[in-house]
């Protein structure tokens, strides 16, 4: 992986703070795979590349999404703040090449979650939470629970996205409904 050339490339499509960010979940990305047995250089190539249709024009996300022959669903077409993620999963396919359909996914889904995501899906998500720069209201926990249990610290930031959408009256996607679902039970089964 060329991980300057894509440094390079995200640093000409977005501000500064965006870049940190993307660097800074890239960096969680990483320990995280190194804790959790994924793939470093996979899991870096993801965090730098998973927010990089953020900061374009919401009219190129949607012309990239449909180009890549994707149909927008109700709550994705209601809900602009999740095409960044849809797009950039079509983006780094068309426009960079990339193959690998773990990091195309982990893209995709960084923003909702799924059910049955693979663990590089789990890391990019959780990694966008606990990035360096992120300084909400309970930081400190997500990023303990990061390190300690991947699925309690996905659990906790579903629990967050899902409380202030619902707070808020705004549609919550069914994949982040599902992948709640999903940990709940999952948790519960190794409660048990």
């Amino acid at each position: 992986m060329n991980t300057e050339k894509y440094l390079s490339l995200i640093k000409s499509r977005m501000g500064e703070r965006r870049y940190i960010h993307s660097v800074n979940v890239s960096k969680a990305a990483v320990k995280l795979a190194e804790k959790y047995g994924a793939d470093p250089e996979k899991a870096e190539l993801a965090g730098i590349l998973h927010d990089s249709c953020k900061e374009i024009d919401k009219d190129e996300m949607l012309q990239i999404i449909l180009g890549g022959g994707i149909i927008l669903d109700d709550t994705e077409k209601a809900s602009s703040k999740l095409w960044h993620a849809i797009a950039g999963s079509v983006y780094v396919r068309e426009a960079l090449g990339i193959e690998d359909e773990d990091v195309i996914n982990s893209i995709r889904y960084h923003t909702t979650g799924r059910s049955g995501m693979s663990l590089l899906e789990k890391i990019i998500f959780t990694a966008d939470f606990i990035s360096e720069e992120r300084s909400y209201d309970g930081v400190d926990i997500m990023r303990e629970k990061a390190f300690n249990n991947l699925e309690d610290a996905m659990l906790f930031g579903l629990k967050f996205t899902i409380s202030d959408l619902a707070s808020r009256e705004l549609p919550i996607h069914p994949n982040a409904i599902m992948c709640y679902n999903e940990i709940v039970i999952n948790l519960s089964k190794k409660g048990s």
